[in-house]
């Protein structure tokens, strides 16, 4: 297969996309038709002898982002879980399972269709592949210290990526959000599992993720019955010291959990704090001896802007409100908030903070009916002295996009599937798998325009899959390289053309 220039790459792109556009321009000058567009007519399916073909043409660009970061030395160079590399090296069985998740892959099974698949094996440059059992005995392999290792070495790469393309994305402040997740199961002989105070059976992992590139930075298992905050403040201390070298400033964020007063001294000398704060008796009383000229209305804005000027009125009522009314459930329907400051010094600090306290005044309703109003109190501490009482409310709030991270963790990536047997082989499993969330990440930031870097960031994991990865293409494998001939068109093909050849200009050395 002769090579097509990247002059000759970019004609052909421009012309299917010129292709596409002339179909879709006809759209609205069709006249009434007899039949339907779906028809079929006689069809003939053969099995081609010489010619390999996948449908995971974007996998190449990545596993070349990997290599060009030196991931994969860096695995070989510092896990050491197999006395024989007969033949699988620990990276091969790292990657292994992260492109499993990243060619679509839900469970360890999954791998059995990719190692059949000799066009996607030498679009890596692979012989052979480990097989799903053999990938589950390589997790059960893991000890807690071989875990935190993976998760180190998969950190060393990072900065590479935040000095170079992604050194906008962390902006004047970088955010550490942190929370805990539940991840149930199903079954009765996993070992660390435990019952949550939900009733729901399985781990509690810990997740510590960057707001602004969403990467998930730390990821740790525990028992079901684990308080969120347990051993939080040592994780948050290593994402501290990873990112903190190259922000110009941090703030890290979490719920009333996390609220580790004993912390606090510690973690303001070098960074900001913004944590909710439980609704403690003393903070009650301290917001309702506040004099009323001291509490401000809170206005919040949209919650996203329009791209048209023309605000449209929605044409369908809320259905929700409708039937909860009619059938007179009881509704709390919020009808408005103030905020308000004061100084307050918890009790295992050296220096009081700043509390901003928001009061949300809150209609109990049965039907048409208010049966009484409800004052409620919410929290947060922070060190933050630059925002308004209003961003400080808006900021904490804005933490709430990890719950987006968790659930595409959960549901998009499947890293929460606990398919093993015990908690560290589960843990070791799930480290490997949000790789490819991670590398989704670190793929977009690779991107030229900053809009398509912000876009493919905040981007669905599936949909990531079916515009980056999920493209047909033809492999040929050669003695010095490898050429992937994309035979589908789709209008990401550019961003996945232009990203490739960055990742191959940089080098990152």
């Amino acid at each position: 297969m002769k090579r097509i220039s990247l002059k000759q790459s970019r004609k052909n792109s421009a012309r299917r996309n010129r292709k596409v556009a002339a179909r879709h321009a006809l759209a609205g000058h069709w006249r009434a038709q007899p039949a339907p567009m779906f028809t079929s007519g006689k069809m003939h399916y053969e099995i081609g002898a010489n010619t390999d073909v996948m449908s995971y043409g974007g996998i190449g660009a990545v596993h070349r982002l990997v290599t060009q970061l030196g991931l994969v030395e860096k695995i070989d160079r510092d896990l050491e879980l197999l006395k024989v590399h007969l033949p699988y090296h620990e990276s091969d069985h790292v990657l292994n399972l992260a492109y499993n998740v990243l060619c679509g892959g839900t469970r360890l099974e999954d791998i059995e269709r990719l190692r059949h698949d000799a066009a996607y094996m030498n679009a890596l440059g692979a012989d052979l592949i480990p097989d799903p059992t053999t990938a589950g005995d390589f997790c059960r392999r893991f000890t807690e210290e071989d875990t935190v290792r993976l998760m180190e070495v998969i950190n060393e790469v990072r900065p590479k990526l935040w000095q170079g393309r992604g050194r906008d994305l962390l902006g004047p402040i970088a955010y550490l959000d942190v929370d805990g997740t539940l991840a149930p199961t199903y079954g009765g002989r996993k070992q660390g599992m435990d019952i949550s105070y939900k009733g729901i059976w399985g781990y509690a992992p810990l997740i510590l993720s960057l707001a602004n590139t969403r990467e998930v930075l730390y990821l740790v298992n525990r028992p079901g019955n684990v308080p969120s905050h347990t051993d939080a403040a040592g994780w948050i201390d290593k994402a501290i010291d990873l990112v903190e070298p190259h922000a110009e400033r941090i703030c890290v964020r979490g719920d009333t959990d996390f609220s580790l007063t004993a912390h606090f001294d510690r973690w303001a000398a070098h960074v900001d704090f913004l944590f909710g704060m439980d609704a403690s008796l003393t903070l009650v009383r301290r917001a309702e001896a506040l004099d009323e000229s001291c509490w401000k209305r809170l206005e919040r804005g949209p919650k996203y802007e329009t791209l048209t000027d023309e605000t449209r009125e929605r044409s369908q009522p809320y259905e929700k409100e409708r039937i909860v009314r009619e059938r007179e459930y009881v509704n709390l329907e919020l009808n408005y908030e103030d905020v308000a400051e004061f100084n307050y010094q918890p009790g295992k600090c050296s220096r009081p903070y700043r509390v901003v306290a928001l009061r949300k005044n809150i209609s109990k309703m049965k039907g048409e009916h208010v049966l009484f109003d409800e004052i409620r109190y919410f929290f947060y501490i922070t060190t933050r002295t630059d925002l308004s009482m209003d961003e400080v409310v808006r900021c904490a709030n804005e933490r709430c996009d990890q719950e987006n991270v968790i659930e595409q963790l959960k549901n998009g990536v499947n890293a929460l599937r606990v398919p093993l047997y015990d908690l560290v082989s589960n843990w070791a499993y799930m480290v490997m798998a949000a790789l490819a969330w991670n590398l989704k990440s670190w793929f977009a930031m690779m991107m030229h325009l900053k809009s398509d870097r912000l876009a493919y960031i905040r981007m669905e994991f599936p949909r990531f899959l079916h515009s980056i990865i999920l493209i047909p293409c033809r492999v040929v494998r050669r003695a010095r390289s490898i050429t992937l001939r994309l035979l589908g068109y789709q209008p990401t093909v550019d961003r996945l053309f232009s990203t490739w050849h960055t990742i191959e200009r940089t080098g990152f050395t």
